[in-house]
């Protein structure tokens, strides 16, 4: 669940063009919290989920749903 969610982050904070230094500041963390819970090696509190999905507009639950991944009929 933790490297899916730092996975999910770490997407999500791309597609909306934020660097960690920007998202960290938006969501009330430090960059150094936010470097180590995106590369999975942080246990995230429900608090830091909620800041952090705030910050990146986006639900809470968005960052903890498993990749939907295409059907490859062949």
């Amino acid at each position: 669940m933790r490297a899916l969610f730092a996975a999910n982050l770490r997407r999500v904070r791309h597609a909306k063009g934020l660097s960690q230094d920007v998202l960290a500041l938006k969501a009330g963390v430090s960059r150094s919290y936010l470097s180590q819970i995106e590369k999975g090696t942080f246990h995230v509190r429900l608090k830091v989920i909620g800041k952090l999905a705030t910050a990146l507009e986006v639900p809470p639950a968005q960052l903890l749903r498993p990749l939907k991944r295409a059907n490859r009929s062949t």
